[in-house]
């Protein structure tokens, strides 16, 4: 079989991650595998066995990332980036491909340090110039490469990501589930957002409209589920108004992060979704609720409504009224909550990981060449 060597150091990493954990059971079909990653985390997953590995720690975004990549990598056909930190060394692979999920960094630059522009900006723009091809995730996430980059649009393909709805719809033990909401101190009454703590997830204007729902809902609490710390881009100001906040700071349940395989309890148990976010290329949450039942209050903006359909209540992300008062509407109104729900479930079928990972063999394949 043609060799493909993929740099798995960012196999957790929330949405980078779940396309590699998603992808990685078809391509060692295809191809010899050899990941360059950390093999105490890369041990625990099911294909494990069928990759070699190259050990590498090199943290993301540094200098000792490109010199180890230089480094370590061996021959291959094809080697994929799964994300923009690309090599920027010459490397022993016929073809490069690089994922492109989307250019955040670029079209928020505004939330980065003056050197962390600097890199965002070469570092992308050099992953397009030494990339054959350039996978990327909606249509939306190719229009702003091109946008913010001197991409070619026929340089750039879309493969939506998937979504395992078995993670999401199977059943679980009344035990299991009291057992998850002991684990991470979760209410009776609930509002669930999903996202890491980032400027553009929005959780500022989603924490106005649920001090206002306090006067209303009293018996709500709001859980938030994402990673706080080790960020490059922090959400300072949702930190500060929650610390001048105390009472609203009480009701607001932070868990985190939460493998998985324990996710689907907070989809299920939770009363509503919301998704205020700004700025996302794709946006897996919205879907993995849908999977689980839970009907979804989601932001209008970039490519969410490409990713939702007519199976999301859309608000204004930046207007804290229209966002309390869809939430109230989608807790309240039980036949406005039935039908999302159901719209929910029809839509997570247009999403698939075996019809993404055909469209990433199908170019992977001719580049291996």
């Amino acid at each position: 079989m043609e060799k493909m060597t993929i740099d798995l150091r960012m196999i957790n990493n929330s949405g980078i991650g779940t396309v590699i954990q998603n992808l990685l059971p078809y391509f060692v079909k295809e191809f010899d595998v050899v990941g360059i990653g950390d093999k105490s985390i890369l041990k625990n997953f099911s294909w494990y066995n069928n990759v070699k590995i190259i050990e590498s720690k090199a943290a993301i975004y540094s200098i000792s990332e490109q010199v180890k990549l230089f480094l370590k990598n061996k021959e291959s056909n094809i080697f994929l980036s799964p994300h923009y930190n690309v090599p920027v060394f010459p490397i022993k692979a016929n073809k490069r491909f690089v994922i492109i999920h989307d250019v955040y960094h670029l079209a928020f630059s505004n939330t980065l340090s003056f050197k962390q522009k600097i890199y965002a900006n070469f570092m992308i723009n050099r992953a397009v110039k030494l990339s054959d091809k350039i996978f990327t995730v909606s249509e939306f996430s190719k229009s702003e490469i091109i946008k913010f980059t001197k991409a070619k649009e026929g340089d750039i393909i879309v493969a939506p990501n998937g979504i395992d709805t078995s993670k999401f719809s199977h059943s679980i033990s009344l035990n299991d589930e009291l057992l998850i909401q002991k684990k991470y101190n979760l209410p009776e009454n609930y509002i669930l957002f999903v996202g890491n703590f980032k400027p553009h997830k929005n959780l500022i204007n989603l924490l106005f409209a649920f001090n206002k729902l306090q006067d209303e809902l009293q018996d709500y609490k709001l859980v938030v589920v994402g990673k706080k710390e080790g960020l490059i881009t922090k959400d300072n100001e949702s930190e500060e108004y929650l610390i001048s906040n105390p009472k609203l700071f009480k009701k607001v349940v932070f868990t985190n992060y939460i493998h998985p395989d324990e996710l689907n309890v907070i989809y299920k148990k939770a009363s509503v979704f919301v998704f205020p976010s700004l700025y996302e290329g794709f946006g897996i949450p919205p879907l993995e609720a849908m999977a689980s039942g839970c009907p979804v209050v989601s932001s209008d903006r970039a490519s969410l409504p490409e990713v939702c359909g007519n199976a999301a209540m859309y608000i204004n992300p930046l207007d804290p009224e229209d966002i309390y008062k869809k939430i109230k509407l989608m807790i309240l109104n039980k036949n406005i909550r039935r039908d999302f729900i159901s719209k929910g479930f029809s839509q997570i079928h247009k999403f698939n990981w075996e019809i993404t990972a055909k469209t990433y063999l199908k170019y992977l394949r001719k580049g291996s060449h």
